[in-house]
Formats: C-alpha cells, structure tokens, sequence
C-alpha cells in the first residue's frame, strides 16, 4: 500500500514545490519510491496552474534537485487518501487542521520543522517569495534539515505496514 506525503504552503509556488521536491529525491535515494508518494499544493488558489517561483526553481537546480511543477490548491477532500500532510509554517498548520472533515484527519497535519531534531522555538519555514535569492537559499537549507527526520518517520510507518 502506497504511503502519501503532502506539503503544503501559502500558493503553491515557492516552499511546498520545494520541499516536495527535495521529499522525493530523499524517498529514491532510500530506495522507497514507489512505495511513497510526494505531492504539494497551496491553501490558496492564487497560482493554480502557475509553475513554481523561478527563484525557487533555479535555488533547487542550483542544489540537483528537479523543479518541474504545476501549483494547484489543496482540497480537504484529499485528507482521506493522505497519510501525513505537512505544513510549512503555524499558519497552514492551522487553516488545514480545520479543513480536516474529521479529527483522525486533523492529526495527519504535522509542521516540516519538527522533524529537525536542530530546529529552535521556532518552527515556521519563512516565505521566501518577498525577498531575494537568498531566502530560498534559507528555505532550501531548512526542507533538507527537516527532511532527513521525515523520512525516517515515513521508513518506520511503511516497514510497519509491510510486517
């Protein structure tokens, strides 16, 4: 059974492609696609459609990550087939935790930076897009912090699924 990640931000555009981006090469290199799936989407619609900031997309090249993405909106209709949705800051946090049709689905909503065991008090990825080259530089350097704890919390729920 296929085990499904969600990050979502603000648009779709900047911090989700982002950490999707870098999810899913740490899920290939654990050997674990095809097992896990990666996808991201925006609390909002602003950018439906819009391929991701070329900022964010030329930071990820820049690191050998892919950029290819198309933003869209997340639906609280997705919660159902979801295992785990992160969040990149209190705020999506909060907006998809009331989304969430039931309780069970509230709980699948984590923020990305409690997965970084170095992270301090503050657990929010700050939006990048007002800013320069160097706050996806920042963002970039965080999703990669925060990824490695992900993923070994995704390895122990699908080996416990596999047993």
């Amino acid at each position: 059974m296929t085990y499904r990640v969600s990050f979502v931000c603000t648009g779709n555009i900047c911090r989700s492609p982002m950490a999707e981006s870098v999810f899913r090469a740490r899920v290939e290199e654990a050997g674990l696609d095809g097992l896990v799936e990666v996808d991201s989407a925006g609390t909002g619609g602003w950018h439906e459609g819009d391929g991701a900031d070329p900022r964010a997309v030329a930071v990820l090249a820049e690191h050998g990550y892919g950029g290819d993405h198309v933003a869209r909106q997340f639906q609280a209709s997705w919660f159902p087939r979801l295992d785990l949705v992160i969040a990149l800051d209190s705020g999506h946090r909060s907006a998809l935790r009331r989304l969430a049709p039931t309780e069970q689905d509230a709980r699948k909503v984590h923020l990305l930076r409690s997965y970084d065991p170095a992270a301090d008090g503050d657990l929010d990825v700050p939006d990048p897009y007002y800013g320069g080259l160097d706050g996806f530089e920042e963002c970039l350097e965080m999703v990669e912090a925060a990824s490695t704890g992900l993923l070994a919390a995704v390895r122990e729920e699908v080996e416990g699924r596999a047993v």
